[in-house]
Order: structure tokens, then C-alpha cells, then sequence
């Protein structure tokens, strides 16, 4: 068989990004044999036997000379089975079995079985994304097919097996075809969280609002029972949707991390629920292959931490760069990964190891057993956390009284329109995400509430990252009465959130 080459077009999965990679075959003559070169991993390397026993029991023939394979560029690390389609067309249209005319207009997804089907990839969305940039169709398993046209604005064709891939190649107007996209598809929500079901707690409802309004951290301490949870789970009901920007980011995401159902997020912001066993790479994102961890899947909505001071100490200090810079950076010895982790935290915790009032003198903990509870969490912890609410018990006069009921939809559309008095004001930032610059812009103080502020950073012995918190927190609140300026009131209302419980 004289040379003959062929070029396929694929995609890589790195975080988020779906890098572009050629898959290059070369048939030439001489002893048979079959390479893949271009950094591949143990994975990629194995593709070898699962694409030639493909191509047989697909009816058609392997060629018995050298084959080579190259996955450029050579610098980027490949992973996984993901090529594993990429290459038995490349094989195939380089052997003259399949036309190669069309290969130039698409790119090619899918891990290959010896039988010939095609299964499912990671970051099959962020593939179609950027191969919507390059203007090619895009051939996935079927398994991705709805996940990978949430957003492609070019055409994305589902195959299940080899041979259906291989008539996309001799005929595109395949009815495996997915039109592209033009709107995103509606999601009903399964699930009812009204704020009205927690009883009493008005305290923490008004804190979980302000919370809401400015997506800023939140820290509630108070004994089993009291409430901690059912707040926290209500608070994604008062959040708006993501905008289209936000939703592109927070699917891409969930694609990488292999979630094929990602309906659920378009009509609700995500929201993580880790136990309290989880590992610092479960949390920040690692392991082999690397994966988004839960701060980058919760990006754009909510990380609940029930139980915050049983959580390892290790995994709790992994959170305060993501904390600060919004992103994750996982470093390994061949790969760097960045994935945006923009999450609000939520934490809950027990006044002490047993868990009752402190308060009470019918707690069981000695004053050490606190002291040391505790200090579980840092003081650098603490001081990213905008607000510190204390969540009482449920008195029996809340707990079996008929309450006043609040105006949820009232409650949403404020916390939607602080958050667009927000967007505008700041440019395009929330107020928990305001720069030192933004602060002295936006968050200027008259003598009077100046006055209080420094009063209070001497009593507390407040950090100045503590203070800054204190002024963003200061100006939600009166974004949510729609108030120009921050007055005495609203810093008071904050001090009260940085109320020095632990």
C-alpha cells in the first residue's frame, strides 16, 4: 500500500476548555504496526487495541502495514478515550474506506467499545462550544448529544456506533443530526424551598436575604434543630437565575465533570452539599484525570458546609484562596488547570461538640471542649466570612403559633433588583466581589457612620479585610432599600453581623 495520510479534527478537555488537537494518520509500507504518539496517556495509548478490534467488527478491514498516529499538538498531555473516534476515521479515510472530503468541516468525540459503540465523553458541551468558534459541525456519542447542543450554534450529530459515524462522513444530511441551538431549553423545578417553613428565625431570614442580595458569605451557629439547614437549602430560592453568561459557565463546568443531565440548572444556581469526609481534592478540584471539585461546581450559586468545624482542617484552609481570587488552580507535575470557583458560602455549625446553647447550663462541655471546638475554624477562615449570624432555638410560641407570612415573590424581586442596582453600579460585579478601588467609590461614609465603623474596629479588633467586608455588607443593605448612599443604620445592621460569637 503506498503512503497515505489523513486529518481529523478533535478536542482535548483541560478545566474547562476544550483545547484543539489534529489527530494525523500515516499509512506506509513495511511490517504491520500500530503507533500513537504526541504525549498520550496510559488511556490514550490503549485506544490501539480498542480501534482496531472497532474497525474489524464494524465490517470493515485494518490495514496490515504501518500505521502511525500523531495528537497534535505535542505539548498538551491527552487523556482518556475521547480520540478513540477521531482515530478509526482517520485510519479509515487514510486506508481509502471512507471519503475524507468532509473531514475538513468537522470534528470528531468518542470513546470507542471493541464491538464498535461509541460511548460517552467529559466535556462534550465545552467541545461543541469551541468548535463553534472554528465553524465545524461536531460528531459526539449519543449519550452527549443534548448536553453538547445546549448551546452549539452549529450542527452536532449523535452516533451510537462506528458505522453511524461513518455514514455521517458519506452523507452529512444524516437525520442523527441535532438542529443547532436557538433558545435553551425550560426546566421545571421539582423542588419547593419556601423561606415561610422555617418558623420564627426572623433574625437569620433578614441576615439570609442580605446574604442573597450580595452573595456574601454567611456563617450560622445555633443548636440541632434550630434551623441551619432549612435556611441554607432556602436560599437558593431567593436567588435570581444565572444570565446566559453565568449559565454558559456553570454548564461547562458540570460538563467536565461528566454530569450528562444538566437541565436542572437553568431556572436554579447551583448548590453543594459536601459531607463533612470530604478530601481537599473533592473540594478544590484534582485527582487523576483532574476534576472540578465543589467549589467550581457550585460557581455562580451556593457550597453549603453543614457541620463546618468537622470538616478536616486542611480542606478548610484550602478554601481561602478560592475565597478570594474566585478560582482554583491545580498544579501537577505535567499540567496546570485553572476552573473559576465564584461560590457563596454557607456554614453551619453547633455552639459546642455536643451541640446545645451554650447558653443553657445543660450543656455537658467544659470550657476547653469549646475553646478547642471552636478553634477548629480559623481566624483567616472568619474573616473572609461577610456575615456571622447566631440561630437561636425555636421558642414554643413560634414553633406552634400560626407566624405572619412573608411575601416571597416580593422577597425575590428585591434581591433581583439589588443585584441589578449592583451589576450596573460596580460594572458587572456583585458587591461581595468589589475591589479595594470599587470600595472607596462606592462605600464612601458620612462622619457619623465613619465614626461608628472605627468604634467598632477597636472594640472587636477588627482586621482591615474585616472591615472591608463590614462596608460591603453595609452597602447591600442599602441597595435592598434602594438607598444612595450607606447611613448609620445600615452599618449598624452589619456590625451586628460581625458579632464576635466565636
Amino acid at each position: 500500500m503506498p503512503n497515505a495520510t489523513s486529518t481529523v479534527f478533535a478536542r482535548a478537555l483541560r478545566g474547562i476548555d476544550a483545547p484543539g488537537i489534529i489527530v494525523e494518520t500515516h499509512i506506509r509500507g513495511g511490517l504491520p504496526g500500530f503507533s500513537i504518539v504526541g504525549l498520550p496517556e496510559t488511556a490514550v495509548r490503549e485506544a490501539r487495541d480498542r480501534v482496531k478490534s472497532a474497525i474489524l467488527n464494524s465490517g470493515f478491514s485494518f490495514p496490515r502495514v504501518r500505521v502511525t498516529v500523531n495528537l497534535a499538538p505535542a505539548d498538551i498531555p491527552k487523556e482518556g478515550g475521547r480520540f478513540d473516534l477521531g482515530i478509526a476515521i482517520g485510519i479509515l479515510c487514510a486506508s481509502k474506506q471512507l471519503p475524507g472530503t468532509k473531514l475538513a468541516q468537522l470534528e470528531i468525540l468518542g470513546e470507542l467499545g471493541l464491538t464498535g459503540n461509541v460511548r460517552p465523553v467529559r466535556g462534550a458541551l465545552s467541545a461543541a462550544i469551541d468548535a463553534n468558534h472554528c465553524g465545524r459541525a461536531l460528531i459526539v456519542p449519543q449519550q452527549n448529544l443534548e448536553e453538547a447542543s445546549l448551546l452549539s450554534k452549529n450542527t452536532v450529530y449523535g452516533v451510537k456506533n462506528l458505522l453511524e459515524a461513518c455514514r455521517i462522513l458519506r452523507n452529512p444530511g444524516t437525520p442523527a443530526a441535532k438542529a443547532p441551538f436557538t433558545s435553551l431549553p425550560a426546566s421545571e423545578s421539582k423542588e419547593d424551598y419556601r423561606l415561610n417553613d422555617v418558623k420564627g428565625q426572623f433574625a437569620a431570614k433578614r441576615a439570609l436575604i442580605v446574604a442573597a442580595a450580595g452573595a456574601h458569605h454567611i456563617l450560622m451557629m445555633g443548636p440541632p434543630g434550630c434551623g441551619k439547614t432549612m435556611l441554607a437549602l432556602r436560599l437558593k430560592n431567593l436567588l435570581p437565575a444565572p444570565d446566559e453568561d453565568e449559565l454558559a459557565a456553570i454548564i461547562k463546568i458540570h460538563s467536565a465533570a461528566g454530569y450528562s443531565d444538566l437541565s436542572g440548572l437553568f431556572t436554579k444556581r447551583p448548590f453543594r452539599n459536601p459531607h463533612h469526609s470530604a478530601s481537599t481534592a473533592s473540594i478544590t478540584g484534582g485527582g487523576r484525570p483532574v476534576m472540578p471539585g465543589e467549589t467550581s461546581l457550585a460557581h455562580r450559586g451556593v457550597l453549603f458546609l453543614d457541620e463546618l468545624p468537622e470538616f478536616n482542617r486542611q480542606v478548610l484552609e484550602s478554601l481561602r484562596e478560592p475565597m478570594e481570587s474566585r478560582e482554583v488552580m491545580v498544579t501537577r507535575a505535567n499540567t496546570r488547570v485553572k476552573y473559576p470557583a465564584a461560590f457563596q458560602l454557607v456554614a453551619a455549625m453547633n455552639p459546642c461538640p455536643v451541640g446545645r446553647s451554650c447558653n443553657e447550663n445543660s450543656c455537658l462541655c467544659s470550657a476547653e471542649q469549646k475553646r478547642r471546638y471552636r478553634a477548629k475554624i480559623s481566624a483567616p477562615i472568619l474573616d473572609r466570612i461577610d456575615i456571622h449570624v447566631q440561630v437561636e432555638a425555636v421558642n414554643d410560641e413560634d414553633l406552634f403559633a400560626e407566624q405572619a407570612q412573608l411575601d416571597e415573590n416580593e422577597l425575590r424581586a428585591n434581591v433581583a433588583n439589588a443585584r441589578k442596582i449592583q451589576l450596573k453600579r460596580n460594572a458587572g460585579h456583585l458587591n461581595s466581589d468589589l475591589s479595594s478601588r470599587a470600595l472607596s467609590a462606592h462605600c464612601a461614609l458620612d462622619a457619623t457612620t465613619l465614626k461608628l465603623l472605627k468604634q467598632a474596629k477597636s472594640k472587636f479588633e477588627l482586621s482591615a479585610r474585616a472591615c472591608h467586608r463590614l462596608l460591603k455588607v453595609s452597602r447591600t443593605i442599602a441597595d435592598l432599600e434602594q438607598a444612595t448612599h450607606i447611613e448609620e443604620h445600615h452599618m449598624s445592621e452589619a456590625l451586628a453581623y460581625r458579632r464576635p460569637f466565636i
